[in-house]
């Protein structure tokens, strides 16, 4: 089995098509939830073939929120929160390596990982 390593994605330029944030959110008048769309830019996963969310709304499970790809190289999932809340997160890149988001409304160590989750909150 191959050694993964973490590795940090982070990004200085966008073509004109990833000038959206690459997290939106659409609170629910009717429920207290927040549909949030999570965008992992075509410019973050060149070679990269699957994407999945993980996070603390699904348990850490890095197989039930796997992202699809987008006509243009993009990676997106739709995930329901709970508001009122703030959870962490990170993008599993190929089954092997982790990312954050640059977008995200914040970080916060993590001493299991030895490395930054991204927050986000709703």
């Amino acid at each position: 089995m191959a050694q993964c390593r973490v590795w940090w994605i982070q990004y200085l330029s966008r073509t004109p098509r990833e000038v959206a944030v690459s997290i939106s959110k659409k609170f629910l008048k009717t429920r207290p939830v927040c549909k949030v769309r999570f965008v992992l830019p075509s410019s973050q996963c060149e070679g990269v073939e699957t994407v999945c969310l993980v996070g603390e709304f699904n348990g850490w499970n890095e197989q039930r929120n796997p992202m699809k790809r987008g006509r243009d190289g993009s990676f997106s999932v739709e995930v329901e929160l709970e508001t009122g809340r703030e959870y962490r997160f990170r993008y599993l890149l190929d089954g092997c390596r982790w990312a954050n988001d640059s977008d995200a409304d914040g970080y916060e160590y993590c001493p299991f990982a030895n490395a930054d989750n991204a927050l986000v909150s709703v």
